[in-house]
């Protein structure tokens, strides 16, 4: 990642070079575009540092929900540096249109990039593909279920780095052949509203891990499958997991037992239900499970009170 940051910062020291040498808005769109890629790879790799921290007292469960808020950052960085003043340099452009200098140079920067930004994204889109077939689900289920905001927000961020490209490439393509100044502001106002399309993206998925979104279920349906396999259990209620880190998840699981159960010694049940627990917690991604223990009857809702449990 760190490799990565510098990388991006290079690239962008020279679109800017470019940017000052043709006066393109679109350049400058992507300058800023390549300086909050770089902000957000920072960003990024302190999550990833931060995240890795050991469960202490005051976070039990350890400090993985750290990727989820310094990815939320890093979706706020697209917005307001490669969006909104991408779209303000492509208005300004608009409103008092420049013709373009040494177009030439322009090109070539963007189609050097363009070939790094490529084998970027397909490293990224390789790695994507990669994960997705481990959880069994296609590139699109993953980039939307996954608990590890760090993938997508590589992917997302280098696809709109090869549009980004792409557009201001056509731009001054264009500019050249009809002589038409305007084409330079509409592509960095483009360029933005891609930006802001692909924060919004990133931030939602944050905001929806931030706020404890229940896992998926191909996550929690091999857990009640788990559970409903062990003899003494009659029925599974409800079998609920959130997610406290990248792939670390807190499940709460409601069942009734067999009525044999229910009248034998306490003590027999909770040996069942500790024995359970040993065995779900031995799935690395389960931080913690809490197993209530009801009568027949409806099914408990979040805050229903039950007459025995175990945690």
């Amino acid at each position: 990642m760190i490799v990565a940051a510098s990388a991006n910062i290079a690239i962008a020291v020279v679109k800017a070079l470019a940017a000052v040498l043709t006066g393109s808005a679109a350049l400058w769109a992507e300058t800023l575009h390549s300086l909050a890629d770089t902000g957000n790879q920072v960003l990024l790799f302190v999550g990833l540092r931060r995240s890795a921290r050991p469960p202490d007292p005051v976070h039990p469960f350890g400090h993985g929900q750290e990727r989820f808020f310094w990815a939320f950052l890093a979706a706020l960085g697209i917005f307001l540096v490669g969006g909104l003043l991408s779209i303000g340099e492509g208005v300004r452009s608009l409103l008092v249109p420049e013709p373009l200098r040494s177009p030439a140079i322009g090109i070539g920067v963007l189609i050097v990039a363009g070939a790094f930004e490529g084998y970027s994204w397909w490293t990224a889109r390789s790695q994507l593909h990669h994960d997705a077939a481990r959880r069994r689900r296609s590139p699109l289920e993953h980039l939307r279920q996954t608990s590890d905001p760090s993938a997508p927000t590589v992917f997302l961020e280098d696809s709109a780095a090869l549009v980004g490209v792409t557009l201001a490439l056509a731009a001054l393509g264009l500019d050249v052949i009809t002589g038409w100044p305007w084409w330079d502001g509409v592509a960095s106002v483009l360029i933005g509203t891609l930006l802001i399309g692909v924060s919004w993206l990133l931030a939602r998925r944050s905001k929806g891990l931030l706020l404890n979104q229940s896992a998926p279920l191909d996550v929690v349906d091999p857990l009640r499958a788990t559970v409903a396999d062990h003899p003494w259990i009659a029925h599974v209620h409800r079998v609920e997991a959130v997610y406290v880190g990248p792939g670390r998840i807190l499940v709460t699981a409601w069942v009734t037992p067999v009525a044999e159960h229910l009248r034998a010694p306490a003590e027999q049940l909770l040996a069942r239900v500790e024995a359970l627990r040993t065995e779900l917690l031995a799935q690395p991604a389960v931080a913690e499970i809490t197993i209530t223990v009801t009568v027949a009857g409806p099914e408990p809702g979040p805050t229903a009170a039950a007459p025995a449990s175990a945690a």
